[in-house]
């Protein structure tokens, strides 16, 4: 089988349904991830999804920020909240996708901005993101599959990490070294997060390194595309026992041009099973 994930800071579900609903029909993947759904549980617009064959969900939200869901039309099992640095913010959820004896763990992530300036004694939101990110190595780290594993563990972290890790994920590597996303102490972090569990960069297995590639594009530039000032903030990070199952990647620039755009685009990944 072939199984499709995508992921996409959706910066509100609601206001954004519409939106929703037209890449689910454009590109069916089986599963969407979606980040900063700024939408309480109750609220969240389950119809849409039902109505489009997403009949399994998993939902975490609150009232204008913050927020994760995953919607599937593969079913799920152990589904986890995990609550992160002490805080209940709605910022990390966990399946295991049912395809076949082998499930495929699925890790849902929105990781804090991390503010404006990238100094954790005078920034209390960027010390949040420098702890959230040893908080998840350490985390990934105690889950490496021990040596008896036979075929290793077959586990996928995609979401809004809101780090743009190498020189060509951000618009200007030297202009952006003390920009919150693309400083020295995130791409460490970044780094450590990565090799946790040996984490591959899907993306980058088709685009390579020396290559041009980003997800994001500030409401702040009037001609995005003119300007082009982008960021790869949105990962799908695959465990080493996917690696020979790795089939494609998209990145739907297009969409950031669509009435009532998310500042993010949906990031996509296959995988043949």
């Amino acid at each position: 089988m072939t199984l499709s994930i995508a992921t996409w800071n959706i910066n509100s579900v609601r206001l954004r349904i519409g939106n929703v609903r037209r890449y689910l029909k454009l590109r069916k993947p089986d599963v969407l991830c979606l980040q900063e759904t700024k939408c309480p549980d109750e609220l969240f617009p389950h119809r849409a999804f039902e109505a489009l064959g997403y009949s399994h969900r998993l939902v975490q939200g609150m009232k204008s920020y913050n927020g994760v869901a995953i919607v599937s039309k593969v079913p799920f099992t152990a589904t986890r909240v995990h609550h992160r640095c002490g805080k209940e913010d709605c910022r990390h959820i966990e399946v295991a996708l049912d395809v076949g004896s082998d499930p495929i763990l699925l890790d849902n992530l929105y990781i804090p901005a991390g503010g404006d300036i990238p100094d954790p004694d005078q920034n209390a939101k960027f010390a949040h993101k420098l702890d959230f990110y040893r908080e998840m190595a350490g985390w990934f780290e105690a889950r490496r599959p021990g040596p008896r594993v036979r075929n290793g563990l077959r586990r996928i972290a995609v979401g809004d990490l809101n780090v743009a890790p190498l020189e060509h994920d951000v618009w200007s590597h030297k202009q952006l070294l003390k920009i919150v996303s693309h400083t020295p102490v995130e791409v460490d972090l970044f780094g450590r997060l990565q090799a946790s569990l040996d984490w591959i960069d899907v993306p980058r297995r088709f685009v390579p390194a020396d290559q041009k590639l980003y997800s994001w594009w500030s409401y702040r530039n009037n001609d995005w595309r003119k300007s082009n000032r982008g960021r790869r903030l949105d990962h799908i990070l695959a465990s080493p026992a996917l690696a020979s199952a790795i089939s494609s990647h998209r990145i739907d620039v297009d969409l950031r041009d669509w009435k009532r755009a998310s500042d993010h685009v949906p990031v996509m990944a296959s995988f043949d099973l």
